[in-house]
C-alpha cells in the first residue's frame, strides 16, 4: 500500500509542577524552602529515515503524544523530564502546518531531525523564590503546558528521473528493463496505481553512473484538476531533475493524432504549475517493433520542430533500450554537475 498523504495530531508533554517544601531537619529549627522545581514536559520530534518509504503508518495511527514531566519534590529535588516521542518519515516528507498552510520543513535527507513540538517547561519550586527579605516563599508555578499542533505531511519522491505520458504507453514495461523495478504490466489503463522507483546502472564499476527512476502512474487530460489519478501522482515530479515523455507510437492506443498526446501531457504539467513545464525533457517513441509508420513520422516532424532529441525504443524486443539509458545517464550527470555549481559557486 502506498500512501503519499496523512494528517497528525502531536502534543508534547506538559511541564511537571514546582514543589513547595520546607526543610525538616533535627537540630535545624528554621529551614529554609526545598520545593525543587517541576521536569521539562517531552518533545514530538520527526526524523527522515532511509527505512521508511510511505506514510501509511501515520494513517492509521494519526495521534501523538509525548510523556510529561514529573513534578517536583523537597529537598530540592527536580521532577525528571519527560520522555520524548520520535516520529519515523520518509526521505522526501513535507510537513505543513494545518491551520496556517505554513511550510514547516522538508526532510530531503537521511536522519535530519525537527522537532515539531516542544514540552512545556517545568514549573519553579518555592526554593527559587527565596530572597534575603523573602526567606519562607510559600510560592510555587505550575508546569507550562507542551504545544499542541496538526500537521499534514506530504511525500514527494525523490527521483532523478519521472516517466511520464499517457496510460499504457510502456512506462512500467522500460522500468523493469532498464531497472530491477518489478511494476504490475497489463494491458489496460491505469495499471501502475502507485509510483514505481528503479535504480538504474550504467557503464563499468570505474566510471558507474546511477540514477533513481519513478515510474509515475498516466496522465491524461484533465489530471491537473484530479482527472484520472491525477495531482495524487503529479506531485511526485516535481523534485526530479529530468522528465522522460513516452509516446505511443502503435494503433494500440485508440488515439489517432501523437501530437495531440504530446501537447495534452505538456499542457497538464504547465497547468499544474511548481515549474513541472521548465524541466529538462527527453521524449520516447515506444513501441517501436509495432509502430503506425504514420505517427512516428509525425512525432519526428514534433521534435524536430520544437529542436527535441527523439529515441525510438521497444521495452518488448529491446530494441533502443540502451542508447536510451546512456542518453539519460549523461543528461543527469550533466544536472547534477549543474546543480552542484549553483550550491557552490564560489567552486565552480
Amino acid at each position: 500500500m502506498f500512501i503519499d498523504e496523512a494528517r497528525i495530531r502531536v502534543r508534547a508533554g506538559d511541564g511537571g509542577n514546582g514543589c513547595m517544601a520546607f526543610r525538616r531537619e533535627k537540630f535545624v529549627p528554621r529551614g529554609g524552602p526545598s520545593g525543587g522545581d517541576g521536569g521539562k514536559g517531552g518533545d514530538v520530534v520527526m526524523e527522515s529515515s532511509e527505512r521508511h518509504n510511505t506514510l501509511v503508518h501515520f494513517r492509521f495511527n494519526p495521534e501523538y503524544k509525548a510523556e510529561r514531566g514529573r513534578h517536583g519534590e523537597g529537598s530540592n529535588r527536580t521532577g525528571r523530564e519527560g520522555g520524548d516521542v520520535i516520529l519515523k518519515v520518509p526521505v522526501g516528507t513535507i510537513v505543513y502546518d494545518e491551520e496556517t498552510g505554513e511550510k514547516v520543513f522538508d526532510f530531503s535527507a537521511a536522519d535530519e531531525r525537527v522537532i515539531i513540538a516542544r514540552g512545556g517547561r517545568g514549573g519553579r519550586g518555592n526554593a527559587q523564590f527565596a530572597t534575603s527579605v523573602h526567606q519562607a516563599p510559600r510560592e510555587c508555578e505550575p508546569g507550562r503546558p507542551g504545544e499542541e499542533h496538526t500537521y499534514r505531511l506530504e511525500l514527494k519522491l525523490l527521483a532523478d528521473v519521472g516517466l511520464v505520458g499517457y496510460p499504457n504507453v510502456g512506462k512500467s514495461t522500460l522500468i523493469s528493463r532498464i531497472s530491477a523495478a518489478r511494476p504490475k504490466i497489463a494491458d489496460y489503463p491505469f495499471t501502475t496505481l502507485e509510483p514505481n522507483l528503479g535504480v538504474v546502472a550504467v557503464g563499468d564499476a570505474k566510471d558507474e553512473i546511477s540514477f533513481v527512476v519513478a515510474d509515475i502512474p498516466g496522465l491524461i487530460e484533465g489530471a491537473h484538476t484530479g482527472s484520472g489519478l491525477g495531482t495524487q501522482f503529479l506531485r511526485h515530479i516535481e523534485r526530479t531533475r529530468l522528465l522522460v515523455h513516452l509516446v505511443d507510437v502503435s494503433d494500440a492506443s485508440g488515439r489517432p493524432d501523437v501530437v495531440k498526446d504530446v501537447e495534452v501531457i505538456l499542457g497538464e504539467l504547465a497547468r499544474f504549475g511548481a515549474g513541472l513545464e521548465g524541466k529538462p525533457m527527453i521524449m520516447v517513441a515506444s513501441k517501436i517493433d509495432v509502430a503506425n509508420k504514420d505517427k512516428l513520422a509525425a512525432l519526428k516532424r514534433y521534435c524536430k520542430k520544437h529542436k527535441l532529441k527523439l529515441y525510438e525504443i521497444s521495452a518488448v524486443t529491446g530494441k533502443g533500450i540502451e542508447e536510451l539509458k546512456y542518453a539519460i545517464a549523461e543528461k543527469v550527470e550533466s544536472l547534477r554537475e549543474q546543480d552542484s555549481e549553483r550550491a557552490n559557486p564560489q567552486s565552480a
